[in-house]
């Protein structure tokens, strides 16, 4: 393997070329006409133009990205995140036309991309799981009510193809069940091609940690301990970090080990993450989903075991062996990252688009580390993420790495959009959150306080 494509843009294009460079490969960018000048495209050896800005009409094209892994010789593709990394359809053509493909097999994504099916496999290797219906489909609605009743109220109903809170409604009460079934039912299959929703327990407090799971495809994996992904809006993360606070070392050690079995069992490849829903009140923790593909906050997972998990994802398409190198790693003081975007939480978080005509980013603060696609003079389109960095801190203890981070925001300066940046601050400098005191519901309840 020499030279590898990465089938995205942004900040995790830029990423996964530079991991390949620092193995001595080559790197090839793919972009749209609105990243003609981006940075991705500017890093790599080579680049090919796949298409208008429109996702769907260039990131999102299967024919134009394998066209210009021809093109210049790729030997292997990176999905990155988003797009068409958990594509079971796309990892297969990859494969048909002869190149490696950088995650999972097809038939790994296929399982885990169904979320009920997910569910039983999870079962089968021992992880536990919420109280949940079968599979309902478009216009096949018997027996719901009682469905719902052996879940109990309040539930959740979730497309069975979905994913990253996408999908996913909150029911209450017997009277706007059937109304939600439908709209979700209705809502996945313009989404995810995929009609079919399940019930599940809703948890009112609930803690949202994930495992980050390494596995070798021959039923040998490891786990790389946990990230909690509780600071959350609308199902959507904010700040992650690890350790878990306040969460017992049993508990993280029970989920960690449930993870690498399900990870085992699936003779998994590459990275991956199980995502656990816990509740706060009682500590009890169920199976939420596993995502197949490298996830938005690995960073934290990088600064807390000093592993590049980008890199070992390279190296094992690259067929080099270090199981037993990975199975000793261990997890080492506190880190703590946060997605600086590009929009207005004053106005419900709405993207800010815009250019970046002042982007100064902390260069002085130990533990620190931007991850960033962007540079001054770039513009942030309305055609993808408002993401403009993940900025991520490492500290001996969760308060120095808070503190760390807190400081970097502060002397970070953006000019052009309107950013986030103030309400992470006042975010990290909650007296609940430093206290740890944190659930999925902790941005709505602090609302006033933290927007202002």
């Amino acid at each position: 393997m020499k030279r590898i494509l990465v089938a995205n843009r942004g900040e995790i294009a830029c990423r996964v070329i530079r991991a390949a460079k620092k193995l001595g490969l080559e790197a090839v960018a793919v972009y749209s006409d609105a990243d003609a000048e981006a940075m991705h495209v500017e890093m790599a050896d080579a680049s090919v133009h796949i298409g208008p800005p429109a996702a769907t009409e260039s990131y999102l094209r299967q024919d134009a990205i394998l066209a210009a892994a021809q093109e210049t010789g790729a030997d292997a593709i990176h999905p990155g995140y988003g797009f068409m990394a958990e594509n079971a359809d796309f990892a297969r053509a990859v494969m048909d036309a002869g190149l490696i493909w950088v995650g999972p097999r097809p038939e790994t994504i296929e399982a885990m991309g169904d979320k009920q099916r997910a569910r039983d496999l999870a079962k089968k290797a021992g992880v536990p799981v919420a109280r949940g219906s079968d599979r309902l489909l478009p216009g096949k609605l018997d027996g719901l009510e009682q469905m719902a009743e052996t879940v109990g109220y309040p539930l959740l109903v979730k497309a069975a193809a979905g994913g990253g809170g996408i999908g996913m409604r909150r029911v209450d009460s017997p009277e706007t069940l059937r109304k939600t079934v439908e709209a979700t039912q209705s809502m996945a299959e313009r989404s995810f091609g995929d009609g079919s929703v399940y019930l599940e327990r809703f948890i009112p407090k609930a803690r949202h940690i994930e495992i980050q799971v390494f596995g070798f495809g021959d039923g040998r994996a490891v786990h790389l301990f946990e990230r909690d992904c509780s600071l959350q809006r609308r199902f959507q993360k904010i700040i992650e970090e690890s350790p878990a606070p306040g969460f017992s070392s049993e508990a993280v050690a029970g989920m960690a080990e449930a993870a690498r079995a399900l990870a085992a069992s699936q003779n998994y490849t590459g990275a991956g993450t199980v995502e656990y829903v816990a509740d706060a009140e009682t500590g009890e923790y169920f199976f939420l989903e596993m995502n197949t593909r490298i996830q938005v906050e690995h960073p934290v997972t990088e600064m807390v075991t000093g592993c590049d998990l980008v890199g070992l994802q390279l190296r094992l398409a690259a067929g080099e062996e270090f199981y037993d190198t990975l199975s000793a790693v261990s997890h080492n003081g506190a880190a703590v990252e946060c997605r600086l975007y590009a929009e207005n939480p004053a106005k419900n978080f709405l993207p800010s688009p815009g250019t970046l005509d002042t982007f100064d980013l902390p260069d002085d603060i130990p533990g620190i580390r931007v991850d960033a696609g962007v540079r001054v003079g770039d513009a942030i389109t309305p055609y993808y993420d408002p993401m403009i960095a993940k900025i991520i801190a490492w500290g001996e203890d969760r308060a120095t790495a808070i503190e760390r981070l807190r400081s970097a925001l502060e002397t970070t300066r953006i000019e052009g959009p309107k950013t986030n940046r103030d309400f992470l601050i006042a975010v990290l400098g909650d007296p609940e959150f430093k206290a740890g005191a944190i659930w999925t519901g902790f941005v709505e309840e602090r609302r006033k306080s933290l927007i202002g």
